[in-house]
C-alpha cells in the first residue's frame, strides 16, 4: 500500500506544472497577453482623437505586424546562439521604453504618424527576438508541455477577453495616453518576471553548436523543410490565412456592427473570448494520443463564426457560432503548440518555431487586404460562408495527410537533431517505447539522422499564435 501510494505521488508530481519559475513566465505571458490587446484600443483612439483616419490606424499597426514577420526568422537564429531568457528580458525593455515614448507623445499631443510607425516597428523588431524563446522555455520549465501550454492558453484568453475593456475604460476616463502607459508597464512586469525566473540546466548535448549565423539559418531551413507534418501544416493554413482569418475580423465587424450595433459586436466578441478559455479547459483534459488528428478535428469548429455571420443568424447563433470557433481554434492551438516542443530537437526548436511563426502570420495581410474588394465583388456575407467551407475543406485536407494525422504524442523533450545526445544516454522521450513509432503505416523515409526521431519520422495561429 504504501509502495502504490509513493508511485502515484510520483506520477502526480511528474504531472505538476505550478513551480516558482513555471509560475514567473505563467505571468509574464498573461500580464503581456493583457497589454498587447488593449494597444489596438488605444492606437485607434489616440490617433483619431489627434485628426488621424482609420488608414492611419492601420498603418500603425502594420508597421509592428511587417518588422515581426520580416525578423522573427532571424530571431530564430538568435535564440539558438544566445540565452533565450536574456534575449526575452531585453526585448521587453525596449518596448517598455518604447511604449514610454508614445505615451509621452500622446500626453503632451505632439503626435506626428511617422513617429508612431517607428515605435511600432521597433515594438515589431522587439517581439521578434522575444517570439521564438517562448517554443524552448515552455518544455524546460513544465514536464507536462500539454498541460503547460494549456494553462497559458486559459489564462491569455482570459487576459484578451479583460484588455480591450480596461483600455476602454482608462480612454474614458483619462487618456489614450495613459493606455499606452500602462502598456509599457506590462512590458516591465514581464521583464521582471523573466529577471525572477530561473531556468533549469539543458539537457547534455540539447545547446546548439553554431557555425556560423549563415549556416544556422540554413540548418534551421533544413531541419524544418525535413519534417511533413510540419511544413504540410503551415502550407495548408497558408489558405485558412487568406480564405477564411484575413477577412474574418474587418468583415464581421462591419456587418455585425451595421445590422445590429456595436453592443452586439462586443457580445459577439465576448462569446469568443469565452470560447478560446472553454478550448483551453478542455486541452488541460483531454489528452489524445494523435495530437494533430483531434486538434484538426477540434478546428472544424471555427467554421461556425463565418457561417453564422454570413448566414446573418442573429446575434444569439452568431454568439454561439464565435463560441464554438474559439474552443476549436484554441484547442487546436494547444494540440498544435504542444507537438511542436516535443517532437522539434531542443537545439533547432527556436528557429523552427520562428519559421512556425513568420508562415502562419505571412499570408494574414494579404487575406485582410483582400477582404474589401471581396466583399464588394461578391458581397460580405458570400466571402464568409466560403471562408466556412474552405475552413471545413482546410480540416480535411490536414486529415489526409499521412504524416500529420499519424503523429503520435510523445511525453518529454524530443532528442537533439544529429544524435547530439550522449551515446548509450537515454534520451526524455517515450517516443521509442511506443509500437506505433515502428508502424510503417505512419512512418516517412528518412534520410537524415535527426529525423528518424520523429513520429515516426519520430511529429502555426489566427495572428500571433494559432
Amino acid at each position: 500500500m504504501p509502495i502504490g501510494r509513493t508511485a502515484r505521488s510520483m506520477t502526480a508530481e511528474s504531472r505538476s506544472i505550478w513551480s516558482r519559475d513555471f509560475g514567473f513566465f505563467f505571468g509574464a505571458r498573461t500580464v503581456a497577453k493583457l497589454g498587447d490587446t488593449m494597444l489596438p484600443v488605444a492606437l485607434a483612439a489616440g490617433l483619431l482623437q489627434y485628426g488621424h483616419g482609420a488608414g492611419a490606424v492601420g498603418l500603425a499597426m502594420a508597421a509592428t505586424t511587417v518588422c515581426f514577420a520580416g525578423l522573427v526568422i532571424f530571431g530564430g537564429v538568435f535564440a539558438d546562439r544566445f540565452s533565450t531568457r536574456l534575449l526575452m528580458i531585453g526585448a521587453d525593455v525596449v518596448r517598455l521604453g518604447a511604449q514610454s515614448i508614445a505615451a509621452v507623445l500622446f500626453f503632451t499631443g505632439h503626435i506626428v504618424l511617422w513617429q508612431i510607425c517607428v515605435i511600432g516597428a521597433v515594438n515589431g523588431a522587439a517581439g521578434a527576438l522575444f517570439q521564438p524563446g517562448v517554443a524552448s522555455t515552455v518544455p524546460r520549465l513544465a514536464t507536462d508541455v500539454q498541460k503547460a501550454n494549456g494553462a497559458i492558453r486559459v489564462a491569455e484568453s482570459a487576459a484578451a477577453l479583460a484588455g480591450p475593456a480596461v483600455a476602454g475604460v482608462l480612454v474614458a476616463f483619462a487618456s489614450p495616453g495613459a493606455v499606452f502607459a500602462a502598456h509599457a508597464g506590462t512590458y516591465g512586469l514581464s521583464a521582471l518576471c523573466l529577471v525572477l525566473l530561473r531556468l533549469p540546466p539543458a539537457l547534455p548535448g540539447s545547446l546548439p553548436h553554431s557555425n556560423g549565423f549563415r549556416a544556422d539559418l540554413v540548418q534551421g531551413w533544413r531541419e524544418f523543410r525535413s519534417r511533413t507534418w510540419l511544413w504540410g501544416v503551415i502550407a495548408i493554413f497558408c489558405v485558412l490565412m487568406i480564405t477564411t482569418t484575413g477577412p474574418l475580423t474587418p468583415l464581421v465587424a462591419t456587418l455585425v456592427v451595421q445590422e445590429h450595433g456595436s453592443g452586439a459586436y462586443g457580445l459577439v466578441n465576448s462569446a469568443l473570448g469565452a470560447g478560446t478559455v472553454l478550448g483551453g479547459l478542455v486541452a488541460l483534459r483531454l489528452r489524445p494520443r494523435r495530437m494533430l488528428r483531434a486538434g484538426s478535428l477540434a478546428l472544424i469548429g471555427y467554421c461556425a463564426f463565418p457561417a453564422a455571420v454570413g448566414a446573418q443568424l442573429g446575434v444569439p447563433l452568431m454568439a454561439a457560432g464565435a463560441a464554438v470557433a474559439g474552443a476549436g481554434l484554441s484547442f487546436w492551438g494547444v494540440m498544435w503548440a504542444t507537438s511542436v516542443q516535443t517532437q522539434v530537437p531542443p537545439d533547432v526548436l527556436n528557429r523552427i518555431h520562428a519559421y512556425d511563426v513568420a508562415g502562419s502570420i505571412a499570408l494574414l495581410p494579404v487575406g485582410q487586404a483582400l477582404a474589401g474588394p471581396a466583399a464588394s465583388t461578391f458581397g460580405a456575407e458570400q466571402v464568409l460562408i466560403t471562408g466556412a467551407v474552405t475552413t471545413v475543406v482546410v480540416c480535411l485536407a490536414l486529415l489526409s495527410v499521412p504524416a500529420i494525422r499519424g503523429l503520435v504524442r510523445v511525453d518529454g523533450r524530443a532528442p537533439v537533431s544529429g544524435g547530439g545526445a550522449a551515446p548509450g544516454r537515454p534520451t526524455r522521450t517515450t517516443a521509442t517505447r511506443d509500437p506505433a513509432i515502428r508502424d510503417p503505416a505512419i512512418r516517412e523515409p528518412a534520410t537524415r539522422q535527426s529525423v528518424t526521431r520523429e513520429p515516426a519520422i519520430r511529429e502555426p495561429a489566427p495572428p500571433e499564435n494559432r
